[in-house]
Formats: C-alpha cells, structure tokens, sequence
C-alpha cells in the first residue's frame, strides 16, 4: 500500500518545483541575455542544442576562436552550466554515466577541455594583487 504524503511534505515538493521552475526561468533569461550581450556565442549556443551532431573537435575548435578575455564571468557561468547540461544530457541518453572525468594520466575529456578554454588555470590575472589585501598595521 502507498504511503499518503503529510501536509507538510506536499507544501515543500510543491515549494521545491516552484523554486525550480524560477531558477530555470532565470537561467533561460541568463542564456538569452548572454546571446544578446556577445552574438558570438550564438554559433556555440547552437552546437549545444545539436551537440549530438557535433564533433568534439569542433565544438572545442570554436570555443578556442572565441576571445574569452572579452566575455564578463557571468556569461562565461552561464556558457559552462549550458555546456555541462548539454554533455550531460547527450551522455545520458546514449545510456553513458552522466559525469566521467578520467583517471590521471588519461587524457581530458571535452568538458574539462571546454572549462579550461572558459577559464584556464593559470591563465588571466583576476585583479588580485598579493599584499594589498592585508590591512596595513602601525605601531
């Protein structure tokens, strides 16, 4: 016999979907206006929502022609969680683990390759500047 959910679990599953629903909303707005901010995503954009007829070479190819320097951390957020829905959605349904980053020594995926274009490790300065941060003491 099923179990009746209480008042309360429904009001949180209902809050939950809500909730959802206002983050997808918002993230579409986010997509949409990154498209609208830089036109030069638009091509990338597409490959997303074709990325089964895509080679990986060639979506890496593309991202690689962009210059990234230009393009606000927001947007690059934005580029990367559509990058990772679209890999994760196409690995899904060729029956793949969703997520499968390689052992070391292998070499990295599209997504890691992808990420490290969007964001390279030791790559443009963030503005930071060492020693500035720390206030500054006098006896």
């Amino acid at each position: 016999m099923k179990r009746r959910r209480s008042e309360k679990e429904q009001k949180k599953l209902a809050d939950d979907a809500r909730l959802l629903r206002w983050w997808a909303t918002w993230h579409h707005e986010q997509r949409d206006e990154a498209r609208a901010k830089y036109p030069v995503l638009e091509e990338l954009f597409r490959m997303f929502r074709n990325l089964d007829c895509v080679a990986p070479v060639q979506l890496i190819g593309l991202a690689q022609s962009i210059n990234w320097a230009e393009v606000d951390y927001a947007t690059k957020l934005t580029v990367l969680h559509e990058i990772n829905n679209s890999i994760t959605a196409l690995r899904v349904k060729r029956d793949l683990e969703p997520i499968d980053d390689p052992l070391p020594g292998e070499p990295e995926g599209p997504y890691r390759q992808l990420k490290a274009i969007l964001f390279p490790p030791n790559g443009a300065p963030t503005g930071a500047q060492p020693g500035l941060n720390k206030q500054h003491r006098s006896s």
